[in-house]
């Protein structure tokens, strides 16, 4: 049990390798976050801690915040390292259809609402052949029938996101190297962009920074071996082999006013901005979780009155929901026929990061309204019906 132990640990500890090397629910999402309430940037009593990676007044001192996982009592289940003044909201997700692993979607926002970096949901497909193909379970999963390369996923991501793509290229070969590596170890095969961005937000020239890892494994399902139904007693082969190929993409995001990138770029650079390390405590308590209901499934007797369980399953249904909204705009995207060369035109410089960003207000529980007597725009929790001045917009402040 003890070895089972270890590698389930092991297991847990890996999801988590797209979010260190890309700077990095399953759960209830209002109250997952553990940065207080986003107002003033501070972390709460039990979430963010600061840590003085340089002084506050040169804007480098950092601080890390916890994002919980609420199927298993609120424990604290994750770190995320970002500037020590912004402001922060995170949430977990457990496993699905869609997505093999627990991971995180989180948000952080500068003090002054202009600068921000995300972890946008993981969208992950799958395709492959054989006789049990058809039957596996693939709602909410993106229509990929095919493999894609990191650079090109990166391009669908600027179609979606409505931006103009000034760079798309892949890892640089040191990064790429240490990927593959990483990547090794857990049997998968995975490759990274990088993509610089321009859009306009009012008459502000901003621009972004996305950052895509795309990881994908394969799995062979030999075909069924039978006796024969006559003499002489043989055996046959019914049906052919499956073949398994499933593949994740982990996004971050990042934008500022055009001016103020390079600093952004810079503050987010810094070795352990963002990684998201898995709490020891916490990943035991998923492994010893995960082998207590494979036991029960095992034998026959899961208790579905269960609470945890029940939790569990409430997550499954929000992170379903999530990957269908994300599905059904990514199908949009293609169908729209969206250009996704380096080649951008005026109009489509002007357009808006609509549909990504709204799929991080989506996970964290979040709408953007503005105030039409002031015209700023802020986030409010999405159980609140907007109200005299403020008007429900998009994530870049555009109506709805």
């Amino acid at each position: 049990m003890e070895v089972k132990k270890m590698a389930c640990r092991f297991g847990i500890g890996t999801i988590l390798v797209a979010l260190a090397l890309m700077g990095c629910k399953g759960s209830q999402p209002a109250s997952a976050s553990t940065g207080g309430d986003g107002a003033n940037g501070s972390p709460s009593a039990n979430g963010g801690s600061a840590v003085a990676a340089g002084s506050a007044d040169d804007g480098s001192a950092t601080r890390v915040e916890r994002v919980k996982d609420e199927t298993l009592n609120n424990m604290d289940a994750v770190e995320v390292r970002i500037p020590a003044s912004w402001k922060f909201q995170g949430v977990l997700y457990q496993p699905g259809n869609c997505v093999h692993d627990t991971y995180v979607v989180w948000r952080a926002t500068s003090p002054d609402g202009k600068r921000m970096y995300e972890r946008m949901p993981v969208l992950g497909w799958t395709y492959g052949s054989g006789t049990l193909f058809a039957s596996l379970p693939k709602n909410g999963c993106l229509p990929m029938n095919g493999p894609m390369t990191a650079v090109d996923f990166a391009k669908y991501m600027v179609g979606v996101l409505h931006v103009q793509a000034i760079d798309v290229q892949p890892f640089p070969q040191a990064m790429e190297a240490q990927l593959e590596q990483e990547s090794a170890r857990v049997h998968e095969k995975a490759q990274g962009a990088l993509t610089e961005v321009r859009f306009m937000n009012g008459s502000t020239p901003m621009k972004g920074g996305l950052r895509v890892v795309l990881k994908c494994t394969e799995s062979v399902t030999p075909a069924i071996r039978v006796l024969s139904p006559t003499p002489p007693v043989h055996m046959i082969t019914q049906g052919t082999p499956t073949v398994v190929d499933h593949c994740e993409a982990n996004i971050q995001y990042m934008t500022s006013p055009e001016s103020e990138f390079a600093g952004l770029n810079k503050q987010w650079s810094v070795p352990g901005m963002g990684n998201g390390q898995g709490i020891l405590a916490w990943q035991d308590a998923w492994a010893n979780r995960y082998e207590q209901n494979l036991q029960r499934q095992t034998t026959g007797f899961i208790n579905s009155s269960n609470a945890i369980f029940n939790a569990q399953q409430e997550g499954y249904r929000q992170q379903a929901a999530v990957q269908q909204q994300m599905h059904n705009e990514f199908m949009e995207t293609m169908q729209r026929g969206t250009n996704l060369s380096m080649q951008r035109t005026a109009d489509a410089m002007q357009a808006r990061s609509t549909a990504a960003s709204d799929w991080v207000d989506y996970a964290l529980d979040r709408q953007t309204v503005r105030d039409v007597n002031t015209g700023q725009t802020g986030k409010i929790s999405n159980q609140v019906t907007p109200g005299g001045s403020l008007q429900k917009v998009h994530g870049d402040g555009t109506p709805q």
